[in-house]
């Protein structure tokens, strides 16, 4: 199986005119269950994809059923993290119906209407606040009334997006589809692994429908910022961290400026920790990031030196689009008005799937197959990925173009 899906994968990465689906040329698709979607189920196994499938099907209106959820595991069925997740999806929404079998290792979702509102939630403690903001940032634009969510718990570590990463660069990236007025992200507390107390708050407006994306030219790194914080730890830690991160960053660019933030009190949350999240931007506003949480037995020198050496590759592995933000960018072009959208982008990584929680065995280009198969499966819309230079051998980076779908946000009109 493995070896088919890699070799259909090549096939797309060879250059070819743009695939389209003429289907969905002069079809709209709403955000609204579709008298098509209430009858259609997919059908998938295992667990990995699973925030990425509950985003897919929520957006399209399409049931979906998830089993063998490790199955063949000492500790077979959800987490206690996927739980959590489910019970979020289910207060944002309205309508939806989530069933879970007696053992854990089979789930159905039934997705309601996105209804957005004030509504609060307390994450566990297994998993950052990231892993349950990243789907949500994806569906909330097209919501019946602007987000107002408040979510507690550990607000950075070494699994998911911190929300300083979420809050520079993740946001940013909406913005290239025309969701800026109103979209903020508020850093209230702080909260280190593993005891948590920290607390954000997501606001996010309401579109009627997302631009078409056409961003080729990655530019030239202008500025690199960033934020070192610690929290209930000695406040020179984030200052050994900015000098050592500007040790290496000094020899390249002289535009660096590096935030110190200290919280203390109630605001610094219940745990110990300090982290540094670097960000680099180009002239045509094209953003990478990089980040790095302390660890037992590592310094704050440490920390800096990993982050900043991330940045860097981050930096050498091209494109306009952050690895770690490939997958909302091209959802987005799937969800754009119905035109050709153009991304220049790296080659695609395991996060090409924001959503994974997939073993380190599964390459990049599997990794990105299984994304852009669960697009064509739940939208109809297949992705053209050519070599964006192909004089230059040694450029790996890639163009993506899609037909958008003219996605249509009809909950907007009925609030």
């Amino acid at each position: 199986m493995e070896n088919r899906d890699l070799a259909d994968c090549q096939l797309l990465l060879k250059k070819r005119p743009p695939r389209i689906n003429i289907s969905l040329r002069n079809e709209k698709v709403s955000s609204r269950l579709h008298p098509w979607s209430q009858d259609h189920q997919v059908n998938f196994s295992g667990h990995q994809y699973l925030r990425q499938r509950l985003v897919l099907s929520i957006l399209t209106g399409k049931h979906v059923r998830i089993d063998k959820i490790r199955s063949e595991d000492k500790n077979p069925g959800l987490r206690d993290y996927e739980v959590s997740l489910l019970r979020l999806l289910e207060k944002v929404t309205n309508g939806s119906v989530i069933e879970i079998s007696v053992t854990g290792t089979a789930v159905l979702l039934k997705p309601g209407v996105v209804s957005g509102g004030p509504i609060t939630h307390d994450c566990p403690l297994s998993r950052s606040i990231g892993y349950f903001l990243e789907p949500l940032i994806m569906i909330a634009p097209f919501s019946k009334k602007p987000f107002q969510l408040t979510l507690r718990g550990i607000t950075t570590d070494d699994n998911d997006l911190s929300v300083d990463l979420i809050r520079t660069v993740t946001l940013p990236h909406l913005q290239l589809f025309g969701i800026s007025d109103g979209l903020e992200l508020r850093i209230k507390k702080r909260g280190a692994p593993p005891e948590g107390g920290g607390e954000v708050q997501f606001l996010c407006p309401i579109v009627k429908e997302v631009k078409t994306l056409n961003f080729v030219d990655p530019g030239k790194i202008k500025r690199i910022r960033g934020i070192a914080h610690a929290v209930r730890v000695n406040p020179q830690f984030s200052n050994r961290m900015i000098d050592a991160s500007r040790s290496v960053l000094n020899r390249f660019i002289p535009d660096i400026y590096l935030y110190s933030d200290v919280y203390k009190g109630d605001e610094s949350g219940k745990s110990p920790g300090y982290a540094l999240s670097l960000l680099a931007e180009s002239t045509t506003s094209a953003i990478h990031c990089s980040e790095a949480a302390s660890t037992p037995g590592e310094t704050p020198e440490d920390i800096a030196l990993l982050a900043t050496r991330a940045l860097l590759s981050e930096i050498r592995h091209g494109g306009c689009v952050d690895r770690k933000h490939q997958s909302l960018v091209l959802l987005m072009m799937v969800l754009g008005s119905e035109d050709i959208g153009q991304c220049r982008m790296g080659e695609p990584s395991v996060r090409t799937c924001a959503m994974i929680d997939s073993p380190a065995s599964i390459t990049h280009i599997m990794t990105a197959f299984n994304f852009f198969r669960d697009i064509k499966m739940f939208f109809g819309t297949v992705f053209s990925i050519t070599p964006a230079d192909p004089a230059d051998s040694s450029n790996t980076e890639l163009l993506y173009s899609c037909l958008g779908t003219g996605y249509v946000n009809v909950n907007r009109s009925l609030a």
